[in-house]
């Protein structure tokens, strides 16, 4: 039904593509080489991988792979020392069809406009599998934050506030927070928005629960990676959560939450890392000690109670269940061979590149993929917004409630499409999303 809509709106389009496999895709597509240097160009090869098992006219694949608008900006600020300096911003709106703008604000030194072209690409086909009412959008500031004071890092967020006003607000592009950005940052980004129009909590997701924040927002790409764990085991009739063992690779807020939760649940997380070090113990880490250690201000690599290894060794560290959960593009054709595991679970954006997920594929490990694996920040995000809307709190357990059941039938909805067209999990994300967007696009209308 879409695909003959989809014919008749664009009338004129190219000829279907039949080609299904990750290596046809890989083979034909121009930015195939050795090596991935473009999140936006890996972030296609799967979408085209979907697309052709959609078989959509090119005119429709061109209008869903290109972002509707993108702004660069130059945020010019007086430093602390009385020295001027330059900054880069963006924020690349790319699909509204089925809702406000959503995706978050990152604050990194490698920020460019293809890692946010890319990552707002994600946030659409998130939005899409998880099924709720978001399109998609990111943005982000090259900028080291380390190396800012507290005042500069402040001066510079409201300052990118002031730059992209007039294409944000709660009915029409909504961040949150995202790499080097926290619950801080929003309620400064908040509070500088509402100086211009009006008080506007809903403007941004991921504020401090005292101001306006949702409870459960801080855990929630945590627990619905924990949630998606429990799905895909029972789906493959693995067991429990609790009968595996598991790597993870990055500490952060989404690795800790996981593993805190996989831990309170009677798992075995034998083995964590981060940017000082790695940890093993093949009969569990304490991970309550080891976040105690770090929330008194110590580094993941002098907690004691565990043996230390390189960090790089993470990823082929022999486990049931492996949770990349740092930064994109750390699974490629150069490791994917020497993972020791049954499955991966992207808890991070893009962390498999399509030339190490080919290999995944031909070692057969099952990969949970990250628009569907770490889509609880943003449902819960969803969730933040509509308490502002209606300015009413929910509990926590009305949270994570509603949060294990958007994953769930998100899972299901994956599962199905995986099992009937024979599929990678990837794939499947996919064309569950592609199938929702364009459902969208086609009954809202072509001008």
């Amino acid at each position: 039904m879409i695909l003959a809509q989809c014919a008749h709106l664009l009338r004129g389009a190219a000829s279907l593509v039949k080609s299904t496999s990750l290596s046809s895709v890989l083979s034909s597509t121009t930015c195939q080489q050795k090596r991935y240097a473009s999140h936006a160009e890996n972030t296609n090869v799967f979408l085209k991988e979907a697309l052709h098992q959609l078989e959509y006219p090119e005119k429709l694949q061109r209008l869903l792979l290109t972002p509707q608008r993108e702004m660069a900006v130059e945020l010019v600020m007086q430093m602390d020392n009385g020295e001027i300096e330059v900054f880069n911003a963006y924020r690349v709106q790319h699909n509204n069809s089925r809702g406000p703008y959503k995706g978050g604000l990152r604050y990194h030194p490698q920020v460019d406009i293809d890692d946010v072209r890319s990552l707002a690409s994600l946030m659409t086909w998130k939005t899409a599998v998880m099924d709720i009412p978001f399109g998609g959008a990111k943005g982000g500031i090259t900028v080291d934050p380390k190396k800012l004071s507290e005042r500069e890092l402040e001066k510079l967020t409201r300052k990118l506030v002031v730059a992209i006003k007039e294409i944000i607000g709660t009915y029409e592009d909504i961040p949150a927070p995202d790499m080097n950005t926290d619950g801080k940052v929003m309620a400064w980004f908040f509070d500088e928005y509402s100086k211009y129009k009006g008080f506007s909590p809903g403007v941004v997701t991921g504020k401090p629960v005292y101001l306006h924040g949702s409870l459960g927002r801080e855990a929630a790409t945590g627990r619905g990676t924990v949630f998606a764990i429990r799905e895909l085991l029972k789906a493959m009739k693995l067991g429990r959560v609790q009968d595996h063992k598991y790597a993870i690779q990055g500490f952060g807020n989404v690795g800790a939450w996981a593993a805190d939760i996989l831990h309170e649940q009677g798992a075995k997380v034998t083995a964590v890392s981060d940017a000082t070090g790695a940890l093993h113990n093949d009969n569990g880490i304490n991970i309550r000690a080891l976040r105690q250690h770090m929330a008194s201000g110590k580094t993941l690599a002098t907690f004691s109670e565990a043996t230390k290894f390189e960090k790089e060794q993470i990823l082929t560290t022999p486990c049931d269940v492996l949770i990349p959960a740092a930064i994109g593009g750390v699974i490629t054709e150069a490791n994917a061979g020497k993972l020791d595991c049954k499955l991966v679970i992207e808890a991070a954006n893009g962390p498999t590149t399509p030339e190490g997920d080919k290999i995944l594929r031909e070692r057969g490990i099952t990969v949970l993929p990250d628009i569907y694996t770490n889509g609880g920040g943003v449902t819960v995000s969803f969730f933040e917004w509509v308490q502002n809307l209606q300015n009413f709190k929910w509990e926590e357990e009305d949270v994570n409630r509603k949060l294990d059941r958007k994953m769930t039938d998100a899972f299901q909805a994956i599962w199905d499409i995986h099992n009937e067209r024979k599929i990678p999990l990837r794939t499947a994300a996919f064309v569950k999303a592609l199938q929702r967007v364009t459902r969208a696009e086609i009954h809202r209308g072509f001008d």
